[in-house]
């Protein structure tokens, strides 16, 4: 009763006030939840003039928005904000990616992908991959940008390949009682639409783009694992997942160690002996130490492109860079 008094309240302060205002003939935009701030620069430890900046790509990999009240940017625009915001910066010698990620879309994951490699090309700073729980398929495929690739010792990676999930609902359909046709353009409009089993044909044009992806990812290793051979490279790239050790053992990663050792390898490769570690932050954001911000989202049923709002509008088939266990 009292929560119902607080709601009743709440709204004739509301009402009343949005009439004053129509009445006085002023219109303002007002949220009634916090809208995001101008991104700011945090020091959660060391000191001096020179920086080394702390980015993190944590969670699933995709372009979507970020739940929550707010309206913040999506991980792909906060990555290039935050990288563009460090390269008018002179002092932010060195970049850490606290890598914290299953992987997430093959789109995702390359544009973050070729962000930091432009970001690098053109300042010459260097950038270390330090990866935290999981590190694996797409998160894997994002540190291959950095300089050096370091892993805690409980570290799962590797998971380098592609994946399409496509769900057939006929079956569940017929025993509801529900029929799905669709009118097409062509033979192959409505392939991977779960409203119908996936024809052989359309899992070859499937196999196809996926074969293509894989043949990226595989790419992108060779480019940021130069002392492994092509050859190596494919054979560790069946989808499997690594331990720590076994990564370093097989050359997929070069260090093992924690955070604060992997921003001390920032500054040997920086060149530099002290520097004020920092975070970008924006208002409201609690931040205090090297670990702050850390957090690891969990997966969705829409991250795997099956969402059930849009199972029947064909939308099930998502190509990821994803460990999906």
């Amino acid at each position: 009763m009292r929560r119902r008094r607080f709601y009743s309240h709440l709204l004739t302060i509301i009402l009343g006030c949005g009439l004053s205002l129509l009445v006085s003939g002023c219109i303002y935009n007002i949220s009634l939840f916090p809208q995001p701030g101008a991104l700011e620069e945090k020091v959660v430890e060391g000191s001096g003039k020179d920086k080394v900046l702390l980015l993190d790509i944590s969670g699933v990999i995709s372009e979507e928005k970020p739940d929550g009240w707010t309206d913040g940017p999506n991980m792909v625009a906060r990555i290039k904000e935050e990288l563009k915001k460090a390269e008018k910066d002179e002092s932010v010698k060195a970049v850490v990616l606290r890598i914290n990620s299953p992987g997430g879309t093959v789109t995702a994951s390359d544009i973050i992908y070729h962000e930091i490699v432009g970001f690098k090309q053109r300042t010459g700073r260097k950038v270390i991959a330090s990866i935290g729980d999981v590190g694996a398929s797409g998160g894997y495929y994002i540190a291959m940008a950095s300089d050096r690739v370091m892993a805690l010792p409980t570290t799962i990676t590797g998971s380098i390949g592609v994946i399409m999930l496509h769900v057939n609902l006929q079956g569940l359909m017929e025993k509801v009682g529900v029929g799905a046709e669709s009118i097409k353009s062509g033979a192959h409009k409505d392939m991977g639409i779960p409203t119908k089993p996936l024809a052989p044909e359309d899992r070859e044009l499937f196999q196809t783009m996926i074969n293509s992806m894989y043949a990226r990812f595989l790419e992108v290793v060779g480019q940021g694992r130069k002392g492994l051979a092509a050859d190596r490279i494919k054979t560790l790239a069946d989808g499997r997942i690594y331990t720590a050790p076994q990564a370093k053992e097989a050359g997929l990663i070069d260090d093992i160690g924690y955070l604060d050792q992997a921003i001390d390898l920032a500054k040997s490769e920086a060149g530099i002996k002290e520097a004020k570690v920092i975070l970008y932050t924006r208002s409201g954001e609690y931040t205090n130490n090297i670990y702050s911000q850390m957090i690891q989202k969990e997966p969705t049923l829409s991250t795997w492109g099956i969402d059930p709002k849009r199972l029947l509008q064909g939308g099930s088939a998502t190509f990821l860079y994803l460990w999906m266990p």
